[in-house]
C-alpha cells in the first residue's frame, strides 16, 4: 500500500476547543426528540490526546444507562481486541455519531444525527487524532461521506482532509458473525502495524483517498 508523508502536518489543530467546552455546550441537549427517551447523554470518553479516536454509531442500553460507550458486550469485545493494536481503553478516546440511545437501538435518523453530528465534529477538532477508526455502516457513512458498504471499505486505511480513516466493523456485529470477528481482529493487527511503523510523528497519508475534509461546523 502506498503512502505519502506530510512533513509538519503534526497534531496542531485549527483551534483550540477543549473536550469540556464541547459537553458545556451541549448541555441537556434538546436538538433532537431522542432527548424525551434517553437516560444520560453519552458524550465521550478517553484521551483528548489520543494517537486513535473510535467513533461508533449510538449508544446501546449499557451505555444509556452508565453514560460511556462502548460499556456493554460490545465495549468488552473491543477491550478485547485493542492489545491486538498495541493499545489499551486509556491510549484512546470513544465518541459516538449520536450522543443518545435511539428507542429499541434502532438505526439512527437522518435529522438525529444533522442535529448531533456538530458535537462529534468537534471532538474529533479537539482531539485531533492521527487516525479515526469507524466501527460500521453508519459512522463509516458520516466520517467518509460515502453509502459505500463496510466490506468493501475496510482492510485499508482513507484520508479525510487531515484524517486518516480505518472502516471496521461494529464490535457488536461481530459477536454475532465470527467470520466478521475474525476480519475485525485482523483490521487491529493492521492499525497496530501502522502505529508501529509511524510513531507520533505526524500522520502518514495512505494513497486510497477522499476529496472533501471533515466539514467544520458554522461559527
Amino acid at each position: 500500500m502506498g503512502v505519502m508523508h506530510i512533513p509538519g502536518h503534526d497534531k496542531q489543530k485549527p483551534r483550540e476547543v477543549t473536550l469540556e467546552e464541547i459537553r458545556g455546550v451541549m448541555g441537556d441537549c434538546r436538538l433532537c426528540p431522542l432527548y424525551e427517551t434517553r437516560t444520560k447523554i453519552v458524550f465521550g470518553v478517553g484521551n483528548p490526546r489520543a494517537r486513535v479516536m473510535f467513533v461508533g454509531e449510538a449508544p446501546g442500553r449499557n451505555e444509556d444507562l452508565q453514560g460511556e460507550p462502548f460499556v456493554g458486550r460490545a465495549g468488552e469485545n473491543l477491550n478485547a481486541i485493542l492489545s491486538l493494536a498495541g493499545l489499551k481503553r486509556e491510549d484512546i478516546y470513544i465518541a459516538n455519531v449520536l450522543k443518545c440511545r435511539p428507542p429499541g437501538n434502532r438505526n439512527p435518523r437522518p435529522e438525529e444525527v444533522l442535529a448531533c453530528s456538530p458535537f462529534l465534529r468537534e471532538q474529533i477538532r479537539s482531539i485531533w487524532p492521527d487516525i479515526i477508526v469507524t466501527l460500521g455502516n453508519p459512522a463509516t457513512h458520516f466520517v467518509l461521506k460515502t453509502e459505500i458498504g463496510i466490506t468493501k471499505l475496510r482492510g485499508r486505511f482513507h484520508q479525510m482532509g487531515h484524517f486518516v480513516v480505518m472502516p471496521t466493523f461494529h464490535p457488536a456485529a461481530a459477536l454475532r458473525n465470527p467470520a466478521w470477528q475474525e476480519l475485525l481482529e485482523a483490521d487491529f493487527r493492521m492499525l497496530g502495524d501502522y502505529l508501529a511503523r509511524h510513531p507520533e510523528d505526524g500522520p502518514v497519508i495512505p494513497a486510497t483517498a477522499h476529496s472533501d475534509a471533515l466539514p467544520r461546523v458554522e461559527e
